[in-house]
């Protein structure tokens, strides 16, 4: 950040806000029209060192990141919205606080500054130059077609037969594991939902790459279908151990149970009865298809992006931005040696994906 807006950010006075989520906002009024606007936040966000996630014509959005103990971690989401001549800016607190200690109010007091100070910069002549480079980079005028597109990856037909052979020898050892743990009383609530979705996430993707497989229509049923498994199986493998462990006699899983719900769920000395059980068993199956869902989205998206060459991405999209048809894309792809039906529908995908990519880093 330069050294200016460091200065004025100490003389900020802060508001306060208390929420589930704190968030802040204020506008202003500005006397460009909403390309320069944009134009002139985006340059503003990169004075701040602030990270542009998002933009369209008439709304820009950032993530302000700070050391934390380990890593480096988002604390705030900073949007600015035009609309007719004013401005509205707000920022949000990312994370788990319910008091933002008044940051919110100066990150949008800050960005309001710097914004001003980077609109004066430009007189009426290099604004009428931006705003004519801002239009051409919209409309890929400088884009040069290639002669040539690098040829299509190598892959294989696409066949669900793989992912769901690896899922259900996972769900095995997961269950296994979870069974394991909770018999020695190691069983910690949230933590270990978070990294049953770790554990299945790491391993579809590289079950994805081999097979090929990307319809997530399909993959969600087979990922919830997955996720029931894991649990049922840690209820029947902790079955196994109390009855192993014990060298007690078979009273059957059903019975076992049955058991259970008549003894109740314990929570620091309280009995929650067979309903605790229910709760519990709604929460890890909850808790853990959140966690999925954010990770396998990811995953796949990262997978339809990466078996595209940039080079193909960037003049399929090209064709895009000139309003062609999917006909007339297919059809230019073919030209540069993509004929292949099924590698010009992985191009398509790969488009879709990049959007997809960019709302998943909105994700408050």
């Amino acid at each position: 950040m330069e050294n200016s807006f460091k200065n004025f950010e100490t003389t900020i006075k802060k508001k306060h806000s208390i929420n589930f989520t704190p968030k802040y906002k204020e506008d202003f009024k500005t006397s460009v029209n909403e390309t320069l606007f944009i134009a002139i936040a985006e340059k503003t966000f990169e004075k701040l060192d602030w990270d542009i996630i998002y933009k369209d014509d008439h709304n820009i959005e950032a993530k302000r990141k700070e050391a934390g103990w380990i890593n480096e971690r988002w604390t705030e989401i900073i949007t600015a919205s035009y609309k007719n001549g004013t401005v509205l800016v707000k920022s949000e607190s990312l994370g788990n606080e319910i008091w933002d200690a008044g940051k919110n109010s100066k990150r949008v007091k800050l960005f309001i500054y710097a914004y001003q100070e980077t609109l004066k910069t430009f007189d009426g002549q290099a604004l009428k130059e931006l705003e004519n480079e801002v239009e051409k980079k919209n409309n890929w005028d400088d884009y040069i077609i290639p002669e040539t597109l690098p040829k299509p990856m190598q892959t294989k037909a696409p066949n669900i037969a793989l992912p769901i052979i690896g899922s259900l020898c996972l769900s095995l050892i997961l269950g296994f594991v979870l069974a394991y743990l909770s018999v020695k009383g190691l069983y910690i609530i949230v933590l270990f939902e978070f990294l049953v979705a770790t554990a299945i996430a790491f391993v579809m993707k590289y079950l994805i790459k081999l097979s090929n497989y990307t319809d997530f229509s399909k993959l969600k049923y087979l990922l919830g279908a997955m996720i029931i498994l894991i649990y049922v199986l840690n209820q029947y493998f902790q079955y196994e151990l109390i009855l192993n462990g014990n060298n007690l006699e078979r009273i059957g899983f059903l019975n076992f149970l049955q058991i259970r719900f008549t003894q109740g769920f314990t929570v620091n000395k309280i009995n929650l009865g067979w309903i605790g059980w229910i709760i519990s068993w709604i929460i890890q199956l909850g808790l853990t298809g959140i966690f999925l869902y954010l990770k396998i989205v990811a995953v796949l998206t990262n997978y339809i992006i990466e078996r595209v060459p940039v080079e193909v991405l960037d003049f399929a999209f090209y064709h895009v931005v000139k309003e062609k048809s999917e006909k007339e894309i297919r059809s230019e792809l073919a030209k540069k040696g993509w004929f292949n039906k099924r590698n010009q529908d992985e191009v398509l995908k790969a488009i879709m994906g990049t959007q997809n990519a960019i709302e998943l880093n909105r994700i408050k």
